[in-house]
């Protein structure tokens, strides 16, 4: 599946804080988007809520900005 997020970093805990009216997830993530460390926790967060494994986690685009667009496992719906 493909989700479209929000990134909130540098939060107290990383956890999901609830979708957006336009459907889209906010996240608030822990750790600092510096050298992708927000980007790696996203993806461990979204394996372990969706359970797969990390490496069927990908960010698909929006590597350097707070809004992404994810895919989780090997389906891809809209």
């Amino acid at each position: 599946m493909t989700l479209r997020v929000k990134v909130v970093p540098r939060s107290p805990r990383t956890e999901m804080a609830g979708e957006m009216a336009d459907g889209t997830l906010k996240i608030h993530i822990a750790a600092s988007p510096d050298k992708g460390q927000a980007n790696d926790e996203l993806c461990a967060f979204l394996a372990r809520h969706y359970q797969v494994p990390k490496a069927s986690v990908e960010i698909l685009s929006g590597h350097t900005a707070t809004r992404k667009l994810v895919r989780v496992g090997n389906q891809t719906v809209s």
